[in-house]
């Protein structure tokens, strides 16, 4: 049996995280330096918001530079992984049988909230990438279930990684950077209460946060930047080993937490 992989969850930040990766840059880059290499890898990010799951299948997916005004430096960015049309085929069977209505997408390439952490993690852009979108208005169990469909990519070889932000408040970062504020007391109760639920094993809370975590709503006033969490954690399934990456927050009100979370059935082909 090949090693195992966990199911990651890491942070994508501003598009200046690009240039300035700081210690969370640092932690992703240690976190896939310990891992076996994958023959593949599909990301799903908030960037790429559809009606139903859509699955990239491009063979040369473009580097999407989709944000304004920032430094030019940015928009000359390419992360030229290769597709894989046939692990898209496949993904999208996966989602068929677990009841989706999956479509393909022959030309979406790689928006920022994917290549960005990618490029970090896996900079010679030499494994082969499949993006899936995710429905902003459909909530965690909708992605916690999308998630138990992604599963068995873990023992094909396949590294699942949900990119996205535990907190994530543009209004709340406009007005903290224009007062000096600071970072606002939320950010990182919100995180920690995340991070301990995770912990505990507690799904049921996390799939009810907004009902259940302080500040839900302030943190995230549209779910989109937590929901491919909740992929991730259906993914790894109930009983997963959590382990956090990172701690930390940028740009004022982005928590940059990240998680590696290993599925209770690979834990025994673990070498620790």
């Amino acid at each position: 049996m090949s090693e195992s992989l966990p199911v990651l969850f890491v942070p994508h930040g501003a598009p200046t995280f690009a240039l300035r990766p700081g210690e969370a840059g640092a932690a992703l880059v240690r976190a896939a330096a310990g891992l076996p290499r994958p023959r593949a890898i599909v990301v799903v990010s908030p960037h790429w918001d559809t009606g139903s799951p859509t699955v990239g299948s491009a063979r040369e997916p473009e580097t999407i530079h989709d944000y304004w005004g920032f430094p030019a430096p940015l928009y000359d960015i390419r992360y030229p992984a290769p597709g894989d049309p046939a692990l898209a085929g496949a993904v999208g069977g996966l989602l068929s049988r677990a009841g989706f209505e999956p479509r393909l997408d022959p030309v979406r390439g790689l928006d920022h909230g994917a290549w960005i952490p990618l490029r970090l993690m896996f900079p010679a852009a030499d494994i082969p990438v499949v993006p899936v979108s995710i429905q902003g208005s459909l909530g965690p169990r909708h992605h916690f279930r999308l998630g138990e469909a992604l599963a068995p990519l873990a023992e094909e070889g396949v590294l699942l990684v949900a990119s996205g932000n535990l907190t994530h408040n543009l209004r709340d970062f406009q007005v903290a950077s224009g007062n000096g504020s600071g970072t606002p007391d939320y950010v990182p109760r919100f995180a920690d209460w995340i991070w301990d639920h995770i912990a505990a094993g507690d799904t049921d809370a996390l799939l009810d946060y907004r009902q259940r975590a302080p500040d839900a709503v302030r943190a995230h006033p549209s779910e989109d930047h937590l929901l491919p969490l909740h992929v991730a954690l259906g993914a790894a399934g109930r009983g997963c080993r959590a382990e956090r990456l990172h701690q930390g927050v940028d740009s004022l009100v982005l928590a940059m937490d990240g998680y590696a979370l290993w599925p209770a059935q690979g834990l025994e082909n673990r070498g620790d």
